[in-house]
């Protein structure tokens, strides 16, 4: 489970975001990454009661760095105050649907699907979308679906304006064929995230997406 100290170490390096501070506050950095890496290996034997793909991974291959790549990036400071781990077939590097965990102090969170795929990628999703939308519609509009997540994230950096290249105006998917990302989320207050019970919780969440990662890791496949 995740423990209170984790929560307590990102919030203060949210207000100490140096070299410093951390270097002086390592050791619980440490602590909280362990327990991260943890939590993610204990997640990940969950989901992979459902979703063999994902056995055989560890949180090695899952739990992303805390040091920020600021080369092209205004914002300057070193060091992400969120933990997060993205548990899908191949690891975090792949370019595979999967699940994605955050752990945040301000808002923790399970999120699924495809973030910002390649465009060859995206063709392909909207190429299965176009050929097979009532497959997709099923998965959307399932009743446990919707209890969780409601709807595909249609944030405005994920949608279109205007209908894709290659797609009329009046294709009856046309709203679902505007996203450049697919993905779904649902949050978790910090109370729920010491629970002794959430990485169960979680895994019901992955359990819920599956039908969506399924259906874009085809299309891409």
């Amino acid at each position: 489970m995740i423990q209170k100290p984790t929560l307590d170490f990102l919030t203060a390096l949210k207000k100490n975001n140096n070299r410093d501070w951390f270097e002086k506050n390592k050791e619980k950095y440490l602590a909280a990454k362990k327990n991260v890496e943890e939590f993610t290996d204990e997640l990940i034997k969950h989901i992979s009661s459902f979703d063999k793909k994902i056995a055989g991974l560890t949180h090695k291959d899952c739990v992303f760095r805390i040091y920020r790549d600021v080369r092209f990036s205004k914002d300057k400071s070193p060091y992400k105050t969120n933990m997060g781990a993205s548990i899908s077939a191949g690891g975090k590097k792949t370019m595979a649907a999967g699940y994605y965990v955050h752990i945040d102090p301000v808002e923790s969170f399970i999120a699924g699907g495809m973030w910002m795929p390649p465009s060859d990628q995206l063709k392909k999703i909207r190429q299965e979308i176009d050929y097979n939308g009532k497959k997709f519609h099923k998965i959307l509009d399932d009743k446990d679906f919707k209890k969780q997540f409601k709807k595909l994230d249609d944030s405005e950096e994920y949608k279109l304006a205007r209908p894709p290249k290659g797609y009329d105006k009046d294709h009856p998917d046309i709203e679902l064929l505007k996203f450049n990302s697919y993905i779904v989320w649902h949050s978790y207050k910090n109370k729920e995230v010491l629970s002794k019970n959430f990485p169960r919780e979680l895994a019901k969440g992955a359990k819920t997406m599956k039908p969506l990662i399924d259906f874009l890791n085809e299309a891409i496949s």
